[in-house]
């Protein structure tokens, strides 16, 4: 066991010789004994302290002997007093404290609280002027030798309250729309001999889950004693001070007294509550730490935000139906309500429509929050209209010359950027809403149409040769009517089977010839041509057909219609005509090919064979010569 020495030991100085020869005969003792060193701490003084705020001093004390529970008695000593010692609060004797303290103590307003057994503080609710002096903790003894400190003392001084704190407004409590603009200022100042720092802070108490203002409180910014902005952890305030919707600014204000100033650009629902602003004064103390010495709280009211989801209103006029002629002018507005302030929030104004029959919605145009406007699709963009803000609110669709392809079911979508004028083409939209659609219809005249597809009889069509389609027409309508055909091909059966294609099966477009006489070639490798030979006769040729020409061919035919400004548009009726069968065959030189080819390797082959046998015939003959010779 190790040896420790009380430098703080009661019993007399010793001198040195008997320190060492102490020191020698504990050395060799069988077993060495722990010689216990009663210590009571407290914090290094001097302390400022602010009249009418709280004193907290924890004592503590370690190399005790006896129960783990230690007492503490509370003395103070008056500057000027000398020794004279008034008992403060004592944990084993309520009788303890002296006449000037018996009344709080009774109250609660002075007391001890313990943290542990062996240590515990004086709490001083509000410090009094007349409580400043050298207050002196005392520990009893519980030790078998009386040895070590078993009391500390530590000068308080308290100065006088200097902390204001002010407001410029009151919140009026009525509700304020979603994305709205918040700003509140309160002004704090402190006079003191002393060198003390002070922060700020704004918070709010949320409301509960009854809708009540409860305990539920958030800090949303604060300036610390440094001087440093810091975003308040619950929440999403840390994101929104990132994103620049709140801030904190310090400015120098009258008489004295700083400005600060809470700025929270888009307000959301969950920003309602009881609003306040609260400031400290912060001294260093000796020991190296800040401490918090003063506090005040400014209530600065109740706010209300009202979700924009409750306010927002998007409707179409007209409502319900709207039928028109064709080429007759279309016009739809688009009213916003409820969308708060206009230079305050952006918004994306859309118009979408589904067709007559259902199916998918497209958009047909859109303005964005710069105001830029820009259509859908090809049939939106070539369809001559405009898309214009007319006023806060207020958006128009218009068609100047509506067709058939423009009727179906229209609807407005509003997506507002609450409390951003400029977002940011990434940003989310603060809140959505689509309007209940209204159904456009036209009056489109009778129209009836037939196409009936003709492969013209004539040799059977060989490969190489040009292969010429005709698609018979017959429009019944009144008025002007063109036409606009379509060329496909619906490719055979890989195995060889000649069966007709399904109707299911799609076919490739291969050619087509617009209402106003252009055509247009989607050729799959061959010389394609397409024109009208006559009123209701439309024509496809394929030159120098190969086998991949062969296959089901059909033609689908669309009528147009010309409107009262002169302009041309699909009716909608529209036709396909049965599919033909185009089937090549070989060509005649290409059957003597076969022959020719098969002789001539067969004469080729007979001609080897006879040179081969009569050139082995006459070696063998001129060998049996030479041998005769020989003999």
């Amino acid at each position: 066991m190790g040896v420790r020495l009380c430098c703080g030991d009661h019993s007399g100085m010793m001198m040195a010789p008997r320190r060492l020869t102490l020191l020698l005969i504990i050395g060799f003792v069988w077993e060495s004994q722990l010689v216990v060193c009663r210590e009571v701490t407290l914090p290094t003084g001097p302390l400022y302290r602010v009249a009418g705020f709280p004193l907290s001093l924890r004592c503590t004390v370690s190399g005790y002997e006896g129960p783990r529970t230690q007492d503490f008695e509370w003395f103070l000593y008056k500057e000027g007093a000398g020794a004279l010692q008034i008992g403060v609060v004592s944990t084993r004797d309520q009788g303890f404290p002296y006449t000037p303290f018996q009344g709080r103590v009774r109250s609660g307003e002075v007391r001890v609280e313990r943290d542990s057994g062996d240590q515990a503080r004086l709490v001083i609710q509000r410090l009094r002027p007349d409580d400043q002096g050298r207050y002196e903790c005392y520990t009893p003894s519980t030790d078998l030798r009386y040895q070590g400190n078993y009391s500390a003392s530590v000068v308080i001084k308290v100065i006088q309250d200097t902390l204001l704190i002010t407001h410029s407004r009151i919140l009026s409590g009525q509700p304020v729309m979603e994305g709205t603009e918040l700003q509140l200022t309160c002004a704090a100042s402190v006079q003191s001999a002393q060198h003390t720092h002070l922060s700020v802070t704004f918070g709010v108490r949320g409301s509960t889950d009854s809708g009540s203002l409860g305990h539920n409180l958030r800090e949303i910014i604060s300036l610390d004693r440094d001087l440093r902005v810091t975003p308040g952890r619950g929440g999403s305030y840390e994101k929104r001070y990132k994103d620049g919707e709140i801030t904190l600014e310090k400015r120098s204000g009258d008489g004295g007294r700083d400005l600060y100033v809470l700025k929270m650009s888009v307000l959301a629902p969950e920003d309602s509550g009881s609003y306040f602003c609260e400031a400290a004064q912060w001294i260093l103390d000796p020991s190296g730490q800040w401490e918090r010495i003063a506090q005040r709280t400014m209530e600065l009211g109740n706010l209300s935000v009202q979700p924009l989801a409750d306010s927002l209103s998007v409707s179409v006029v007209p409502v319900g139906e709207v039928s028109l002629q064709p080429g007759s002018p279309l016009s739809l507005t688009c009213q916003v309500l409820g969308a708060g302030w206009w230079n305050r929030s952006a918004l994306l104004v859309q118009w979408m429509r589904r067709g007559p029959s259902g199916g998918v919605e497209v958009e047909v145009a859109r303005m964005g929050p710069d105001g830029v406007v820009s259509w859908g699709d090809d049939t939106s963009r070539g369809g001559g209209g405009s898309m214009e803000k007319e006023a806060d609110g207020r958006f128009s669709l218009r068609r100047f010359s509506a067709h058939p392809a423009d009727a179906g079911v229209y609807r407005c979508a509003v997506s507002v950027y609450a409390g951003r004028p400029s977002p940011e083409p990434s940003s989310p939209a603060t809140l959505t809403q689509r309007s209940e659609g209204v159904t456009v219809s036209l009056r489109s005249k009778d129209v009836s149409v037939s196409a009936v597809v003709d492969l013209p009889r004539r040799p059977l069509l060989k490969r190489g040769s040009t292969v010429t389609l005709l698609c018979n027409i017959s429009v019944m309508t009144t008025g002007p009517a063109q036409v606009e055909v379509q060329w496909l091909q619906k490719k055979e059966d890989p195995d060889g089977k000649e069966e007709m294609p399904s109707e299911d099966t799609k076919g490739s477009v291969l050619a087509t010839l617009t209402y106003d006489g252009m055509s247009r070639i989607y050729s799959n490798g061959s010389d394609l041509s397409v024109d009208r030979i006559s009123a209701g006769t439309y024509r496809l040729r394929i030159f120098s057909a190969h086998e991949g020409d062969q296959g089901y061919y059909q033609c689908q035919a669309e009528v147009w219609t010309q409107d009262p400004h002169g302009g041309w548009y699909s009716t909608g009726a529209k036709t396909e005509s049965a599919m033909v069968r185009v089937y090549l065959y070989a060509r005649v030189a290409d059957l003597l090919l076969i022959p020719l080819v098969v002789g001539v390797s067969s004469a080729l082959f007979v001609g080897v064979v006879i040179i081969a046998t009569v050139t082995c015939c006459f070696m063998k003959r001129l060998a049996r010569q030479r041998s005769q010779i020989r003999k």
